[in-house]
């Protein structure tokens, strides 16, 4: 089965080497993936998208995601300008770099909060890099990729401080969901 990932973010925050992690995390687990981002000529900060398809076959689709299994929200604040739980297939998971629980978001959709951007000022020193920890929260949510996959995709984009700097991220961000009650809400 084919699962589908939106990411929203703003041009600049990594969204394109979220979905290349996740992508190669996905290689690592023997499945087949694709990521690709979307974007025009957008200036620095403007929202964009990235996108992820998993499966176990090979993946012959290559349109944008309109109805995504998942939404990964790197900017809190694009919550304001996108409607990011459109066209969400039910059942969906909504993961959003944010400090306030999930019912203070007021979103029509499960939704999953993750202080991404307090994790990585604390241990990358710069809150702008919350991807490697949104990545663990995904994988703490979902279940979709395990921890081990993602360590070694991280391991292999990152070298020296900054790979243990974002391992560090990825692993505190999965111990944060995996420790609530069914590891999301």
């Amino acid at each position: 089965m084919m699962r589908e990932i939106r990411i929203h973010a703003r041009a600049g925050q990594g969204a394109i080497t979220t979905a290349m992690l996740l992508a190669v995390a996905a290689f690592e687990e023997g499945k087949h993936a694709l990521a690709f981002p979307h974007f025009g000529a957008e200036r620095m900060g403007a929202p964009m998208n990235a996108f992820v398809r998993l499966s176990d076959v090979p993946i012959r689709l290559r349109s944008q995601i309109r109805h995504p299994d998942y939404v990964l929200v790197q900017d809190p604040t694009l919550l304001r300008v996108n409607d990011v739980t459109a066209g969400l297939k039910p059942g969906a998971i909504v993961i959003v770099n944010e400090e306030k629980s999930p019912e203070e978001l007021g979103l029509k959709a499960r939704v999953v909060t993750v202080p991404a951007s307090c994790i990585a000022r604390d241990v990358i020193g710069r809150a702008d890099r919350g991807n490697t920890a949104l990545l663990g929260a995904f994988a703490a949510a979902t279940g979709e990729i395990s921890l081990e996959a993602l360590k070694k995709a991280v391991s292999a984009r990152f070298q020296g401080e900054s790979r243990d700097r974002n391992l560090e991220a990825l692993e505190q961000a999965y111990d944060l969901i995996a420790s609530k009650p069914g590891g999301s809400s």
